[in-house]
């Protein structure tokens, strides 16, 4: 099973998942406690293993921002929070040139409200399924199973050591945890690590 941890602002943080290795690593550019500027991102970006790929959360941000931060190197996937439609989608990956931005467009999960971003031309490559951008918050896992999903998703809201098994049970394509990565507000290392242990069992 795929780990997303994401909110990552520190060295301290950078450290925690070298050491614990999950999939990919996210740092937020929109509006948050844990926001990071592109300078410290970029930063902390090449600290972070090669091997772990760097996602940036953006919310409803200018298509020249996210582009320069990829074809800077500081984020391989654009995740995207806001009100941004298949339009805005076509036009970054266009905006890309010839190697097109992955995309995770996250949904407020509502009985078929993800549907509208199956089967159009421009669709993201990835679907994040939330009870709300950075609510920590879950919502009835078990509505899912009512729904074909066509593409990857990830399961995100409120996931941490308690829930994460029957967050599993969803088969997700990925996991994505950022409170539940937390001990007041600051990301922990006996928690991250016991996470992606969790999903490599």
């Amino acid at each position: 099973m795929r780990i997303k941890i994401c909110g990552l602002s520190r060295d301290a943080d950078i450290d925690y998942v070298n050491e614990a290795k999950p999939d990919y690593a996210g740092f937020v550019f929109a509006e948050s406690r844990r926001k990071v500027s592109p300078p410290l991102a970029q930063y902390l970006r090449f600290r972070l293993a090669n091997d772990i790929i760097p996602v940036g959360v953006f919310v409803n941000a200018p298509i020249a921002f996210i582009v320069n931060l990829y074809n800077n190197g500081i984020i391989s996937i654009a995740q995207l929070h806001g009100d941004e439609d298949d339009s805005y989608i076509l036009a970054l990956k266009k905006a890309c040139g010839s190697k097109p931005v992955p995309v995770i467009k996250t949904i407020n999960f509502t009985a078929g409200e993800y549907i509208k971003y199956i089967h159009e031309p421009a669709n993201p490559d990835f679907i994040l399924l939330d009870s709300g951008a950075g609510s920590g918050k879950t919502f009835d896992w078990n509505k899912i199973k009512q729904y074909k999903i066509d593409k990857p998703w990830f399961l995100a809201g409120g996931i941490n050591t308690k829930n994460l098994k029957m967050a599993m049970e969803q088969s997700p394509y990925a996991i994505d945890v950022s409170s539940g990565a937390e001990t007041d507000g600051i990301k922990n290392r006996e928690k991250i690590l016991q996470l992606v242990n969790m999903c490599r069992q």
